[in-house]
Formats: C-alpha cells, structure tokens, sequence
C-alpha cells in the first residue's frame, strides 16, 4: 500500500503548495463534472468549466502544451455543450441521447485529425522538443476533443472516447508525476464504463416510447 501511496504522490515533495491546492480542488470538481455527465445533469459544464480553467493553468506552468490545449478546448466546449442542452421546444428537451451517423462519424474523425495537427502546431509554436509522451498527448487530444463534441451533441459514442482516452492517460500521468490527475483519470475510466451503460439504458428507453 506505501508503495502505492508513493507511486502517485512522490512528485509532490517539491511542488508549492498553491499548486497542490489548485490541482486537488480542479480533481475534485473534474469528478463531478463527469457523475453529473453521466446522470445527463446539465451541472456538467459549469463544474467542468472549473476544472478545465484550473487544468489549462496548471500544464501551462508544466510546459504540457498539448494537455492544455485539450482543457481549452474543453472550455470552449463546454460552453457550447450547456447551451446546447439547455435548449427548450414546447418545454421539451430539443437534444436527447442518441446515436452517430454516417455524416456526424465523419465529421467526428475530422475533429480527430485538425485536433491532432493543432496540438502538435502547439507544441512546435512553443519550441517544444517533442517526446514519446508528447506524441502521446497529440493522440489523446484527437480523442478528446471529438469526444467532447459527442458529448456536447448527446451522442453515447463519446463514452466510448472516453473510456479509450481515459484508460491511455492513466500511466502516461502518473509516468510524469501527476498522481493526482493520474488517480482521476483512473476513477474517470470508471465513471465512464457506467456513463455508457446508463445511457445505452436511456437512449433504449427513449426508443420504445418513440
């Protein structure tokens, strides 16, 4: 168990304080923004919002330019996510759980790609030597981005990204140090397994009463 404890707080001996603090307050508001996704409660954004905001700061500090990269696009996002959820016809919610087709498949591996040579833009821009980890980060953002788009559209396909992407960052930040995003991601994989399976749950619902 100290072995453990060790693995995923270790980095922290010489890190200040305020930035413990910021990132233990961006873990906790980061894993309810995805209970409250997986609930279909709107509540994501704002919490997410926070997390993401405090996140872009914190890999800006680290030189982690394609993770910040990421977080700002998950702002940006967001913000189009909760505006989009919240959208009333006849006090019924215009968008509903449902399922990818051909064209939004297509415009997802779009989002992939751009997201891809625009993180990798990033890092070259900032004069970053690229490392393994950094082409890691590169692929990742490609997942991301378009999975937060689904997510934003109410597409059960962004489970999916997310279990992939999540399940991928788990080593890669707890190999930089980051135990504590580390051990988020890691309860994000999990949230996200039970994400798809409530809303596979959902969206079956929906179609019998259709």
């Amino acid at each position: 168990m100290s072995q453990i404890f060790d693995f995923f707080f270790y980095a922290y001996e010489g890190r200040s304080l305020s930035l413990i603090i910021l990132e233990a307050t961006a873990f906790f508001f980061g894993i309810a923004s995805v209970i409250y996704a997986k609930r279909e409660n709107i509540l994501v954004y704002p919490t997410g919002l926070v997390a993401t905001a405090i996140t872009v700061y914190l890999f800006f500090i680290d030189s982690l330019y394609g993770d910040m990269m990421m977080n700002f696009y998950y702002s940006v996002m967001s913000i189009y996510g909760w505006w989009n959820w919240s959208r009333t016809k006849e006090k019924q919610q215009v968008v509903v759980i449902s399922r990818t087709n051909t064209r939004e498949k297509g415009i997802g591996f779009i989002f992939f790609l751009i997201t891809m040579f625009i993180t990798y833009g990033v890092y070259r821009w900032f004069g970053k030597e690229l490392e393994w980890t950094n082409y890691v980060d590169i692929f990742t953002s490609g997942i991301f981005f378009t999975a937060m788009w689904y997510m934003a559209t109410k597409k059960i396909e962004n489970w999916t990204l997310w279990i992939i992407g999540d399940f991928i960052t788990v080593p890669l930040y707890a190999y930089r140090g980051w135990g504590m995003f580390a051990l988020q991601y890691l309860i994000f994989t999990i949230l996200a397994i039970q994400g798809y399976r409530q809303w596979k749950k959902s969206l079956s619902s929906n179609q019998q009463t259709s």
